[in-house]
């Protein structure tokens, strides 16, 4: 899966494509459900935090507010893993219950000056923000890593030429994974343990 689409791969090993996207959907749905359970260790540190939107029709607005977006909210802890939920929207009463419940209390958390992010600013984190329409870094004040991840993210997805909504959850994670386990030789030994391959 070293960013190979599944016809692709198919095509190159000479098998039929439903097999390879077969295979392909069982290494997603292990690596989702291993993601799973790491996702219940609590953050704490630096932290950065932010939200993207995927997919969607790309007439009229972007970004906040688009039609057809997936809205997907994104913690990283700096020098560490990042960890991403899918979100109805990115109003402060769904994210708070996903940042309380995930960042330990007395952590550092980053943010931009979304609106939604103004509750941490009472909260029992220290909140720093940064104001993109300025700057895009002050010393530690940045969310470059969390960036960083929705830019790689995007990057693999968009040579799917667009993902259903069902199978969204499980693509998302796949990019979670490569960008946790860094090296393409680091993620197969991980995947060869996680399947037993």
């Amino acid at each position: 899966m070293l960013e190979v689409t599944a016809r692709s791969a198919a095509n190159l090993l000479g098998i039929q494509a439903n097999s390879a996207i077969l295979f392909y959907r069982k290494v997603r749905q292990e690596i989702a459900e291993k993601l799973a359970i790491e996702a219940q260790e609590i953050l704490n540190g630096d932290i950065e935090i932010d939200e993207s939107y995927f997919g969607g029709v790309r007439k009229g607005k972007r970004g906040r507010g688009a039609a057809g977006k997936v809205v997907v909210f994104g913690m990283l802890k700096r020098h560490g893993k990042v960890y991403t939920v899918i979100v109805e929207n990115t109003k402060e009463a769904t994210l708070m219950p996903v940042i309380t419940n995930k960042i330990k209390p007395d952590s550092i958390v980053y943010t931009d000056t979304y609106r939604s992010y103004d509750a941490l600013d009472v909260s029992e984190f220290h909140h720093h923000r940064i104001n993109h329409s300025e700057e895009f870094a002050n010393q530690k004040n940045h969310i470059n890593g969390i960036e960083n991840f929705w830019n790689q993210a995007k990057r693999v997805l968009r040579k799917y030429n667009g993902i259903d909504r069902k199978s969204f959850p499980l693509f998302l994670k796949e990019c979670e994974f490569r960008f946790n386990y860094g090296t393409p030789a680091n993620q197969l030994k991980i995947l060869r343990k996680w399947c037993r391959i």
